[in-house]
């Protein structure tokens, strides 16, 4: 679709945004949202006409792109069929998505609990695993994210659960593997991997394995920037939750359905979890969804006792259609394979010559359509480019990097010192070429902070 400007319609869209709209993690006085007049395939634009080619994936959930011809019609078709029914009836879109995801998790993880989407299924995953073990606590990483609502939040290791920390969620936090950053004086993969898991086993003690319910962590972390866990530091993590009766959650919201080149990314490291939580990229988020996978050992703790939990829209029929046919389209179109293949053979090779050539690239790290660049201003001595969790002028150099990426066509998603490329999944390989071009004059920005 070519884009019509349409300046008026866009003020009054604003207007009416800045009077009545309350917007999340923000300052309410000093944001300027973007007016958006439309969205299809891996683009969306505004009133003005402008175009951007979007690398961010909305939130990271459009796996599919914006408007799939297939999913927009299996939504009108539900919606035709059934709008909506109450989660405590058998619902044909509702057991066809639970029976698609479940043919996808890994293990056993063959039972579906629906949620309107990640930061709930975080909180009933971990309400499930305290319930099942009988026990309090809840062990995360610094560098993660779970969710906003009370318990994902205190869950989160970066600084947006600190406003809401009280101290008395029942949760631990510790160091994960990142090499790149090491907590652990480490200067291998194979050395920050033990050195990691020791870390954690010794939390563990220090804190009572006995009061440790789960240990949640996200198999990659997302919006932390993209660190893919060195091999066998999760299969140790199973190891440890084994060993002490702990629930292993694994949060797959971000990375989950195609992400990572693979359906999950715990496919990736061939670990089981005992919950895997779910939302994004189910169903492109063309209507709200989230879920917790079960295993066999947990689901059977409620077989004849009442799980005390529900939402009023679990598993709502429109959601569920749209989950149904965004599965459908990532089977048929080969949507997983393909993130995969343009991965491997475009992104990664693309992002090193960057590197090469960027003296504030630091790192890349990545897989499939799941990528970071680790920003610096000294490569030597690895200084960020940005403070830990800046704002105002020590947040400049990462406000004029993604500036630069706006005024040439293209959305980023930037966190604190790192610009993520998380385009839809099946962006085809010239658009995603366009995307890197830009990336490129953006970087040259960067680079002027750089020392």
């Amino acid at each position: 679709m070519t884009p019509q400007p349409s300046p008026q319609a866009g003020a009054a869209v604003k207007a009416a945004d800045r009077a009545h709209v309350f917007h999340s993690w923000s300052a309410q006085e000093l944001i300027d949202p973007l007016a958006v007049a439309g969205a299809e395939g891996s683009y969306f634009w505004d009133y003005e006409g402008r175009r951007y080619l979007d690398f961010s994936s909305g939130l990271v959930y459009t796996n599919i792109g914006y408007q799939h011809p297939k999913v927009v019609a299996a939504i009108q078709e539900q919606a035709a069929k059934m709008t909506t029914f109450a989660p405590a009836f058998a619902v044909e879109a509702r057991s066809e998505a639970a029976r698609l995801i479940a043919e996808r998790t890994p293990g056993d993880l063959d039972k579906i609990f629906f949620t309107n989407g990640g930061a709930d299924a975080v909180e009933h995953a971990l309400r499930m695993a305290r319930l099942h073990t009988g026990r309090p606590k809840v062990l995360s990483a610094y560098r993660s994210y779970h969710g906003g609502t009370q318990q994902a939040v205190n869950v989160t290791g970066d600084p947006r659960r600190w406003a809401s920390d009280s101290g008395t969620a029942g949760v631990v936090h510790f160091w994960a593997p990142f090499l790149y950053r090491s907590r652990f004086y480490a200067e291998t993969e194979e050395q920050e991997c033990a050195r990691a898991l020791e870390h954690l086993e010794t939390t563990i003690a220090f804190e009572g394995p006995g009061t440790v319910a789960a240990i949640v962590l996200e198999t990659v972390p997302g919006t932390a920037g993209i660190m893919m866990p060195p091999a066998g530091y999760l299969a140790g993590v199973r190891e440890i939750c084994d060993k002490y009766g702990i629930v292993f959650v694994l949060d797959e919201v971000m990375a989950g359905f195609g992400r990572t080149g693979t359906w999950f990314a715990a496919d990736l490291y061939d670990v089981v979890p005992d919950l895997m939580t779910f939302a994004k990229g189910v169903n492109s988020g063309y209507v709200p969804l989230g879920g917790v996978a079960i295993s066999g050992e947990i689901a059977a703790t409620f077989a004849e006792r009442p799980y005390p939990g529900g939402l009023t829209y679990s598993g709502h029929p429109l959601a569920c259609a749209a989950a149904v046919a965004t599965i459908n389209v990532m089977a048929e179109e080969g949507v997983v394979e393909h993130a995969a293949r343009l991965g491997g053979e475009v992104v990664e090779p693309a992002l090193r010559d960057l590197a090469e050539r960027h003296p504030s690239v630091g790192e890349v790290r990545g897989t499939g359509m799941f990528w970071a660049l680790e920003l610096v201003r000294n490569r030597e001595t690895r200084e960020p480019l940005v403070p830990y969790n800046a704002t105002g002028q020590a947040a400049v150099p990462m406000s004029a990097f993604a500036a630069s990426a706006k005024a040439h066509g293209l959305w980023p998603f930037v966190n604190m010192n790192r610009t993520h490329v998380v385009p839809p999944c099946n962006i085809t390989e010239a658009e995603l070429k366009e995307g890197l071009t830009a990336l490129d004059t953006a970087l040259s920005v960067a680079d002027e902070y750089t020392r």
